[in-house]
């Protein structure tokens, strides 16, 4: 269940192919009313997305201090190599959810933010999927904004 949660999603269209045959231009694209461009929210979801695995891997890595901190700045140079990061850290984390040996462990050391403090490998990983669902569903609204939508995959149109 964590695969369609994450990566190969059918409650919305995947994350791939939101991101599909996106130029650097157009990921920067600021959209009047809009607080973030593609590639800034992109830029999040990577940065949190790698945060979530690594302490998966067992680094301790303390929580951001403030919610800007979560939001690394990105120009048009570092939005084809972003891309790639959060795609790759997709896999990694569909990976880890069919290591049937790992999932159900216990962050440790624990996560330093007494909601998460209890978390499993898959509470994590289930983390992450929800934390990328609705960002996502911004990229899509911010590609209609900019007449980038839809992309070669196409939309579902049931």
């Amino acid at each position: 269940m964590l695969r369609e949660l994450l990566k190969d999603t059918f409650a919305y269209i995947q994350p791939a192919v939101a991101l599909d045959d996106l130029a650097a231009d157009d990921a920067m694209r600021k959209v009047a009313g809009a607080a973030h461009c593609v590639a800034e929210i992109v830029a999040h979801l990577a940065f949190w997305q790698d945060w979530f695995l690594a302490r998966c891997d067992g680094e301790g890595r303390s929580m951001v201090a403030a919610a800007a901190d979560g939001w690394p700045d990105v120009d048009a140079a570092g939005w084809i190599p972003l891309r790639a990061q959060f795609l790759l850290g997709l896999d990694t984390a569909v990976a880890l959810s069919e290591d049937a040996a790992r999932v159900d462990h216990p962050i440790s050391p624990a996560i330093d933010f007494p909601p998460l403090a209890g978390y499993t490998v898959r509470d994590a990983l289930t983390h992450i999927a929800v934390h990328n669902a609705h960002p996502l569903g911004q990229v899509v609204t911010l590609r209609q904004m900019i007449g980038r939508w839809p992309p070669p995959a196409g939309p579902w149109t049931w």
